[in-house]
């Protein structure tokens, strides 16, 4: 396997009510003033917003609100973001919601702390990032795994270009990770993301560097455990013990963790950037659209991996071509079945 650095700082606070601590996890990091960063109207509807203002409150941290953040979320938006965090001279930003929200949180961090200098120069690495403010997430939507990646991405709708930058300085300080906040979303949503957190692993699965048994077990059981619970969470959005397993696996999925001691491809990931930027398309239905067409196109490169898929994770019995092609059709049965498009068309 290949040399690696492997550290994720994210404190993760996981459970049942776990958003009444957001307060004291602020505090415990140094926070003295947030900026509340969310999307829409459901945050204040559930009464999440308030128990969030409600915790704050008890720690003594003051704060503002910043809502409004949109799927695929853009750099304008972001922008706006940093100018009243700058404003309100905060010390400290609060992502609420899924991977939108919480990469515009990221984004007004380093904006916020680098006052003056054009947020997409810090993007396109114009300018070196060396610092940013802290972060702290409260996460609504298990796909994007953006609560302890490393990575965050925004859309430039002005050139209508969807990019993503990785930097050590992207880590949240800590997360809470409450499976009941996710008990209201909507089966498309759920369906998306589940194909996201699967799209995070096998963009690492299938690579050159393979030498790497242990990660191959995770990325394996990481990967069964996201399509049996997937199924489990569609039928009954309110299964915990499902929706459980899917918040857990988003985070494990883009921690980098199931993919130590080898490269990234991500082709996958980069077709759908360009998808979404030009049809602000969702991204999971994005990455489900092209993977078929893009695993039929790689797969006679490495058979044997294609084979080992098809038996580790789906279970085929079997060798040889028609094994490798068979996993590559139980995957994009898989994604029909939990309502995702499987082709451009789609």
């Amino acid at each position: 396997m290949r040399n690696f650095t492997y550290c994720v700082p994210t404190e993760i606070v996981f459970g049942k009510d776990t958003e009444v601590s957001c307060g004291r996890e602020v505090k415990k990091h140094g926070g003295t003033k947030a900026l509340i960063v969310y999307g829409g109207g459901s945050a204040r509807r559930s009464g999440l917003l308030e128990r969030i203002e409600k915790s704050l409150e008890e720690e003594g941290i003051a704060y503002a609100e910043f809502g409004g953040v949109k799927p695929n979320p853009g750099l304008a938006f972001a922008e706006e973001g940093v100018e009243k965090g700058i404003r309100e001279k905060v010390d400290f930003i609060m992502g609420v919601g899924g991977g939108s929200a919480i990469d515009t949180a990221k984004a007004i961090a380093h904006g916020v702390a680098n006052p003056g200098i054009p947020l997409w120069d810090i993007w396109m690495k114009k300018v070196p990032l060396t610092r940013t403010t802290k972060v702290g997430v409260v996460l609504t939507i298990p796909a994007a795994g953006s609560e302890t990646s490393d990575s965050a991405v925004l859309t430039n709708e002005v050139i209508g270009k969807k990019s993503g930058l990785g930097t050590e300085l992207n880590r949240p300080a800590f997360a809470i990770m409450n499976p009941e906040l996710t008990f209201t979303l909507p089966k498309y949503q759920i369906g998306c993301g589940i194909a996201d957190i699967m799209m995070h692993t096998l963009e690492r699965y299938f690579i050159p560097d393979q030498e790497n048994r242990m990660t191959d077990e995770i990325a394996e059981g990481l990967l069964r455990t996201v399509i049996d619970s997937g199924r489990k969470a569609l039928q009954n959005p309110a299964d915990y013990d499902a929706m459980s397993e899917l918040m857990w696996c988003g985070s494990l999925s883009h921690n980098n963790l199931t993919g130590l001691g080898r490269a990234k491809d991500f082709s996958v990931h980069k077709l759908g950037h360009a998808l979404s930027a030009r049809f602000d398309c969702v991204h999971g239905a994005t990455l489900t659209a092209v993977w078929g067409s893009w695993a039929e196109y790689v797969w006679t490169n490495d058979v044997n991996r294609f084979v080992h898929y098809a038996k580790q994770v789906w279970g085929i019995e079997g060798s040889g071509e028609e094994t490798a092609r068979e996993g590559i059709e139980k995957t994009v049965s898989y994604f029909k079945s939990i309502g995702m498009p499987v082709s451009l068309g789609e």
